[in-house]
């Protein structure tokens, strides 16, 4: 097992919601981008909901997110992980990503978002503490993974459109 490491967050000045990954997975380090196995749901999510559609390229999408005021993050800076699954992280091995400067430097943040079980899991264990966040509101959405093959395409889009109304 190798250890990886996540990307730079996606923020904008007027950033005012959070979107948070676990880490990366395979097809995403490979290219250098967030969300881009082929079968995550987050393009097709985020494109209906903002316009960040998978039909633009990558600066184009980041440059929507910014603009509706959205940043990208991962929670974890680096951990060992055989798979893509967030289940194959070794949960010894995390390190979260400096959220208190993060925070310092994006203020206006004020509704963080989980995509999926990990990223919250991780959030509450490794960050929560070192942060001031009794200002922030958390909420777990249902993963884009493939991997969550137990809902529908329109019932996670049904789940993010919490997004659309902050």
């Amino acid at each position: 097992m190798t250890i990886i490491y996540s990307f730079p967050a996606i923020a904008g000045d007027n950033s005012r919601i959070l979107i948070l990954g676990s880490m990366p997975g395979k097809a995403s380090l490979q290219a250098g981008q967030y969300y881009a196995h082929p079968r995550n749901q987050f393009w097709p999510i985020l494109g209906e909901l903002v316009g960040a559609s998978p039909e633009l390229n990558y600066v184009e999408r980041m440059q929507v997110l910014r603009f509706s005021g959205i940043a990208l993050w991962d929670v974890l800076k680096s951990c060992y992980r055989a798979s893509s699954l967030d289940a194959d992280i070794d949960k010894s091995s995390m390190v979260a990503n400096d959220f208190a400067a993060f925070f310092a430097g994006h203020p206006n943040i004020s509704h963080v978002f989980f995509n999926g079980a990990t990223a919250e899991q991780a959030f509450r264990r490794y960050v929560l503490s070192e942060i001031n966040g009794e200002d922030l509101v958390l909420q777990r959405l249902p993963s884009t993974s493939p991997a969550n093959a137990g809902m529908t395409y329109q019932q996670k889009l049904q789940s993010w459109e919490v997004i659309g109304k902050v």
